[in-house]
């Protein structure tokens, strides 16, 4: 069983695995590996690091989420309904603690929507819910304001949700285009979202859900 993969604390690595923050090591597991073993040990060493950040402080918010995240990647990866319940525990918390975060929204959204995604048995395993899932990607959205990150890959969660959708997901990935772009995951989304709307234009929305697939985390893997 494939586990859900939370896309929310994706960042652009700039830096050596050795000096990189979990965030980073996490995109680096996520976006730049084609290999699943070195995507494992990369989401290993910053779940590490995460905790090892939380003991010193555990008040810190980053490490928090980051934590969750490499918990969810790693539910995925080892395909562990274990850590996947655990990275849900992380997000509720995180999203109930910081209800106007648009990133914490994000992570909730993307953990009910992946789950809903594998299908019915995974579904009902964890009960992930759809209708949660829509609900804190719409939060998340209104909360990043044109932040590209935020509208661009909602753009790809609601495509691949439902091709039918063509309208709103077309709508979201032209904000994200338009959008600011302050950060490097901002600008990973702007590319993301560029290439979908290649197929939402021409009103494909199959096209558009099959490539929204490849664009998200370890879609060169799976």
């Amino acid at each position: 069983m494939r586990m859900p993969t939370p896309i929310a604390a994706v960042m652009l690595v700039a830096a050596p695995v050795c000096a990189a923050t979990p965030r980073e090591l996490l995109t680096q597991a996520a976006f730049a590996t084609t290999d699943k073993g070195v995507a494992r040990k990369l989401v290993d060493q910053a779940l590490a690091q995460a905790e090892a950040e939380l003991r010193a402080d555990p008040r810190d918010r980053e490490a928090v989420l980051q934590r969750g995240v490499a918990l969810g990647y790693r539910a995925r990866l080892a395909r562990s309904p274990g850590d996947a319940r655990a990275a849900r525990h992380v997000f509720e918390q995180f999203a109930a603690a910081f209800p106007r975060d648009p990133e914490g929204q994000l992570a909730l959204a993307a953990w009910h929507l992946d789950t809903v995604d594998m299908g019915f048995l995974a579904s009902t395993l964890l009960k992930a819910r759809k209708e949660t899932g829509l609900e804190a990607l719409n939060r998340s959205v209104a909360l990043g304001g044109s932040r590209a990150f935020f509208n661009g890959f909602a753009a790809l969660l609601t495509i691949r949700h439902d091709p039918k959708d063509v309208a709103k997901a077309r709508q979201l990935a032209e904000r994200a285009v338009a959008g600011a772009a302050p950060t490097p995951i901002d600008r990973i989304a702007r590319r993301n979202a560029e290439a979908v709307l290649i197929p939402l234009r021409n009103g494909d929305g199959r096209a558009a859900a099959q490539l929204a697939r490849t664009l998200m985390p370890f879609g060169r893997i799976d």
